[in-house]
């Protein structure tokens, strides 16, 4: 027992020097000082010749020194000690390109090819050995060789990210979609390098490609796969209509499950494309047998009417909501409609006192915790926007103790700070505001940020804070939908404080104000103005990229907001804009067009 002990100890001494001594050699290596990590290797391999990690780094670091014939030397005796490993050939091969000479190089990499006739398993080895050093064509030549050797063999996967990588789309995307065939394990692994060459913009290469070879295997074989694809590359080109025409096949010939349908309607309202989620939703309506599904899919409806209704509409769909509610009850399972109700009556119907005692009414209901906490918050938002801010802040404190641990409590906490700086508290704003901003909601932290930044720029040049506590208030105004009276205020912040921090900030809210009254020329000349004075500052790519958004969809001047998307692909690569920019400006330009 103790010659077993000792002889262990032993063992992981050496193998303890070796780890050591490797990594020694590494860093040598790495930092270009190859006579240190040569000699370091070649003891490491005079001690253990069978490890392939000394020899490879003693063969590395002879290369580097232009040592190419001992290098050459090496790679011999140890091809002919190793019965001839077709993976040496392809060192042998890449020796002979490091010296320029491709001929004999390329007699190597084809004699390492040949070897699989007679050793296929030998094809993993080689095909790595070949990506190693980017001979791309070398190794697919090595697994597409195997595949049509040995049926039972399957390197799609691998296959699939060389062609990948050698922009072969078509065969990539084939690949893929094989390995989902055989395994739907494969979908998430697939989908994600899917993503990488599918964009909006339903005319380029890769959409192009994609929706034509789904097409084709759908015709050769219906399967509901190639339904789904298709359905998933019209939600990224943001076709809901073609997307729906999928949906509605996967229903029919599937399990008779809505879900599917129920989620594209929800992503064509986020997407704002109100008339295609209307179509959706009316269809999982008609098809439901669920009252609770036929609930959930006439509030979604008022939802979308929401969004597009004005004038004389907005008291019918007040109506609307009322009639739902007295069909259902106003009970706990209607609660998310009659919060949405009291919101609608607010905001939009200047109904606040009504709204108000609605939610009190409402919760005095047997609710459980979380459920008095979306009425109180309801509750305290109307309250804000009445000025009511004192009370407000007692609504946002008792959700936030009410679900100390949810989401909603940060939002309650975020509330608090937003209502502090609407009142002209900014001490006690910025104290809330440190605690989000490490929030688990990346949207909140991000919300919190901003708001924090917005306040302490603000209260450097100007310890009266004069400029912000008008920009609150106009602030304020716009959360109470009263955009004129906001922009009018803000027009006295840009006056009395020309040149001041708050400069741009004040033209960036005032123009998203212009654009909700669609004065849309007006919001263009506040972007202007921010990329002239404030070009370098943080709202420099907001302007430019919604200056370039304005100038594409509502003042119909493409050359313009081409030039405004190329501002952001060059002077901010690091915005969150770059990418939509990128692609926009492809568009425009007719790239990738069919």
């Amino acid at each position: 027992m103790r010659c077993f002990l000792f002889l262990a100890i032993c063992l992981g001494f050496s193998f303890s020097v070796f780890s050591q001594s490797d990594q020694l050699a590494r860093n040598f290596f790495d930092q270009g000082e190859y006579e240190k990590a040569l000699q370091i290797y070649q003891e490491l391999y005079e001690k253990n010749p069978a490890n392939m990690t000394f020899f490879e780094g003693m063969v590395g670091a002879l290369q580097q020194l232009e040592e190419f014939d001992q290098a050459e030397k090496l790679l011999f005796q140890r091809l002919n000690n190793s019965a001839n490993n077709p993976s040496i050939l392809i060192e042998l091969g890449h020796n002979f390109e490091l010296q320029n000479n491709a001929e004999r190089a390329k007699q190597f990499y084809e004699e390492a090819l040949k070897s699989l006739a007679g050793r296929p398993n030998y094809a993993y080895s080689i095909a790595r050995s070949f990506e190693r050093y980017n001979l791309l064509d070398y190794a697919a030549s090595a697994y597409e060789q195997a595949m049509e050797m040995n049926t039972d063999k399957n390197y799609n996967l691998q296959l699939a990210r060389i062609y990948g990588e050698q922009g072969k789309i078509e065969k990539m995307f084939s690949n893929y979609l094989d390995l989902i065939e055989d395994d739907m394990k494969f979908y998430s692994i697939a989908n994600r390098e899917f993503n990488r060459y599918i964009s909006e913009d339903a005319s380029s290469e890769g959409n192009t490609i994609f929706r034509k070879l789904l097409l084709k295997r759908s015709q050769e074989n219906p399967s509901l796969l190639y339904n789904e694809m298709l359905s998933w590359l019209f939600i990224q080109q943001k076709d809901f209509g073609k997307a729906f025409a999928q949906e509605r096949a996967i229903y029919k010939r599937g399990e008779k499950n809505l879900q599917g349908i129920l989620n594209l309607a929800v992503m064509a309202k986020n997407a704002e494309d109100y008339e295609a989620a209307e179509e959706i939703i009316a269809y999982a309506i008609e098809e439901s047998p669920s009252p609770t599904f036929n609930l959930r899919g006439r509030h979604f409806q008022l939802g979308l009417k929401e969004k597009t209704v004005s004038g004389k509409e907005l008291e019918k769909l007040e109506q609307e909501y009322r009639s739902l509610l007295e069909e259902y009850g106003y009970t706990s399972e209607t609660l998310d409609i009659q919060v949405d109700l009291a919101n609608f009556m607010a905001f939009r119907l200047d109904k606040k006192q009504e709204a108000v005692a609605l939610l009190k009414n409402l919760s005095k209901s047997n609710l459980n915790e979380f459920e008095q906490a979306k009425v109180k918050m309801a509750t305290a938002d109307i309250l804000v926007m009445q000025e009511k801010f004192n009370e407000a802040l007692i609504f946002y404190s008792q959700v936030q103790h009410l679900v100390k641990n949810n989401e909603l409590s940060q939002e309650a906490r975020f509330k608090v700070a937003k209502t502090s700086y609407f009142k002209g508290d900014f001490e006690w704003a910025q104290t809330q505001l440190k605690v989000l901003k490490s929030s688990t909601s990346q949207l909140i932290a991000n919300d919190a940020l901003e708001l924090s930044l917005l306040i302490s720029d603000n209260s450097i040049e100007d310890s009266t804070q004069a400029a912000l506590k008008q920009y609150a208030r106009a602030d304020l105004l716009a959360f109470q939908e009263k955009p004129t009276q906001a922009i009018t205020v803000l027009d006295s912040v840009l006056t009395g404080h020309k040149g001041e921090k708050i400069e741009d900030e004040a033209l960036y809210k005032q123009a998203k104000l212009f654009e909700k009254e669609q004065d849309f020329e007006k919001a263009a000349g506040n972007y202007h103005k921010i990329i002239e004075l404030h070009g370098k500052d943080i709202l420099a790519d907001n302007a430019n990229y919604f200056l370039a958004e304005l100038y594409a969809n509502q003042l119909n001047q493409p050359e313009k907001a081409k030039e405004f998307y190329e501002q952001i692909i060059f002077n901010f690569a690091d915005s969150i804009y770059f990418v939509d920019a990128r692609k926009k400006f492809r568009m425009l330009r007719g790239d990738n067009l069919e």
